[in-house]
């Protein structure tokens, strides 16, 4: 909160007692007398006294500023009530508050972000959507508080899963192309997927049939023992032997994968700045191994498997390269990740991927830290829980995932019938693209609301209603405070302002949360957190609502409050048009 009174303070506590603290004030309770509150048990330490006596000697100081109408001391709490006159002045009248969420240009970094990382056998689903808006809205939200950010996408573009559609494409195709299909070229592929498995699916049945006694075998074990499977692997080894026909068609789909990617891509807003394949990566590491081996880091088992024991960490022993000196995965992340920091020099990298993956990058990043790099201590997993339907679960190899595509084609059918409903007979002509714009923005504010550790039921009908949690009702709010602004037009602009004039308590409420949005964005930032954003934004938004319904603006009872009035509309406009395009939803003027 950047009120003239906390810079005041903060100025005070290091003038009197040496002590450089950062005063970030709470709205105060609606159930105790106040604008903001004061936890002195946040910095007593710091001041060198207790709690209660450390708000005693804030409080005093407080009473004498003259912004300060009244502070008292409950416990170790000082709640504030703030004179309208700088109440207003400081939250309202200070100009751009926008312009206030950037960190100091020494707290300023450049980090790297991964995410999305798909693989080419199949087009993005529901899982998918979440990384991306995530992975999105961080980059997003790291650059509004004023870090240089890189976004890199690494995708998954060779494996045996890779073969699989190839292999069920040479069977099945006919050559057909995404055009002659009717289908994108992810969805494509991603159908010969599913062929694949159904027809693994049958000769794993047949061949429990013809030799029972491997009936208690997993489907993985009795992969190769499939005349399906022994194909799929002979495919493998030949894409690594360069196999011409065997990499032309790899080529061949891969590029109808990757422009059907990049469709999905342009209608969640997603942008990269640099995109990474795993055909070009998946050999690194190896060299990082051996200079490890040689410094001890690692160590050669007696069956020639070079191992690491991360026992002391608990995180048990991890095989590094196989004995027959192939890599596992672990290899080609190490090696990745070198990559990356040398090619982009960022002060830390970001991995956005699902938290199944926790153990994975706590071994990683423990194993760069003994191979000595000096940047291995910023590294973070951004881990995020799952994200499902009332339907239930997806299973991509069964097509039974919840397609990014066709979840954003029905977000915008949704959308567009609910503001039909709204608009009655008058339907305005550009109501495809306020369906796109509200449905779209229905999708990632439901997703970006909740803590990104949280497992997520996503309910695509609850989303884009206009009342309640969600992201039309934010969008609803800036296009109803812009109608207003519209209806006073310039009357008012060269008015004289005399905050003293408000007072009413849904104004003061108005104007803390207004003062609130710089600290909201610095802490998201910090925290990797959209959903500090995303509830700001609804109680923002409801806040509004509550000084509406109170404090009439162009009808107010005195012609002097309504240039005021018209003021706090427009800077709580302006939050929710920047908070939402910090987290990449866009607005609309009028809905």
């Amino acid at each position: 909160m950047y009120l003239t009174l906390i810079n005041d303070l903060e100025k005070h506590l290091l003038d009197t007692k040496g002590a450089e603290i950062s005063i970030n004030p709470e709205i105060c309770p609606p159930n105790m007398e106040g604008d903001i509150t004061v936890n002195c048990f946040r910095f007593a330490r710091d001041l060198k006294s207790n709690p209660m006596q450390a708000a005693q000697e804030i409080c005093d100081f407080l009473n004498s500023h003259d912004d300060v109408e009244k502070a008292e001391v409950i416990k170790a709490f000082i709640n504030v009530t703030i004179k309208s006159s700088a109440l207003f002045r400081d939250t309202v009248a200070s100009g751009d508050i926008t312009e206030k969420c950037f960190l100091p240009e020494a707290d300023r970094k450049h980090v790297l972000i991964e995410f999305s990382a798909p693989n080419t056998n199949k087009p993005q689903h529901l899982g998918h959507v979440r990384n991306n808006v995530l992975g999105q809205s961080t980059c997003s939200i790291l650059r509004r508080a004023g870090h240089k950010v890189t976004a890199v996408n690494l995708i998954n573009d060779r494996g045996i899963h890779i073969c699989k559609s190839m292999i069920a494409y040479q069977r099945f195709g006919n050559n057909t192309t995404p055009e002659e299909f009717g289908k994108k070229g992810d969805h494509l592929v991603g159908h010969f997927y599913v062929l694949f498995n159904n027809e693994l699916k049958k000769q794993l049945a047949e061949l429990r049939e013809a030799k029972p006694e491997l009936a208690e075998k997993s489907d993985n074990d009795l992969f190769l023992e499939t005349e399906l499977g022994q194909a799929t692997q002979e495919m493998l080894l030949k894409w690594e032997d360069n196999d011409t026909e065997v990499r032309e068609l790899w080529l061949k789909m891969n590029n109808w994968v990757f422009a059907g990617f990049d469709e999905t891509y342009k209608r969640l807003g997603v942008v990269f700045d640099k995109v990474y394949l795993e055909s070009d990566t998946y050999v690194l590491g190896k060299d990082i191994i051996d200079q490890g081996l040689a410094k001890g880091v690692f160590y050669k088992r007696e069956d020639g498997a070079i191992e690491i024991d991360l026992e002391d960490k608990k995180l048990g022993k991890k095989v590094v390269l196989r004995s027959d000196g192939t890599s596992v995965y672990i290899t080609q992340d190490i090696g990745t990740t070198v990559l990356k920091y040398n090619d982009i020099k960022p002060d830390g990298q970001i991995w956005v991927v699902g938290d199944e993956q926790k153990y994975h990058f706590q071994v990683l990043f423990e194993i760069l830290k003994r191979l000595g790099y000096d940047w291995a201590d910023d590294l973070y997993h951004m881990a995020y829980g799952m994200v499902n339907l009332p339907t239930g679960k997806m299973k991509s190899r069964e097509g039974t995932v919840v397609d990014a595509d066709d979840l954003l084609d029905e977000m915008e059918r949704l959308a567009t019938e609910a503001t039909k409903e709204r608009c009655g007979a008058d339907i305005p002509d550009d109501i495809a693209e306020r369906g796109k714009i509200i449905g779209t923005g229905a999708l990632k504010f439901m997703l970006l609301k909740v803590n990104p550790k949280t497992t997520l039921m996503f309910d695509p009908n609850e989303s884009v209603k206009f009342e309640g949690d969600t992201g039309p009702y934010v969008q609803y709010a800036y296009a109803r405070i812009k109608s207003i602004l519209r209806k006073a037009g310039d009357k008012f602009a060269d008015a004289e302002l005399d905050w003293s004039l408000l007072g009413d308590a849904s104004e003061r409420d108005l104007a803390i949360t207004c003062s609130r949005y710089p600290q909201i964005i610095q802490s998201a930032a910090a925290g990797h957190d959209s959903s500090q954003i995303s509830n700001y934004l609804l109680n923002l938004a409801k806040a509004f609502s509550r000084f509406y319904t109170h404090c009439p603006v162009l009808a107010a009872p005195d012609e002097a409050l309504i240039p005021l009035r018209l003021e706090l509309c427009r800077i709580t406009a302006q939050i929710l048009k920047d908070g939402l395009n910090t987290l990449t939803i866009d607005v609309l003027e009028s809905m």
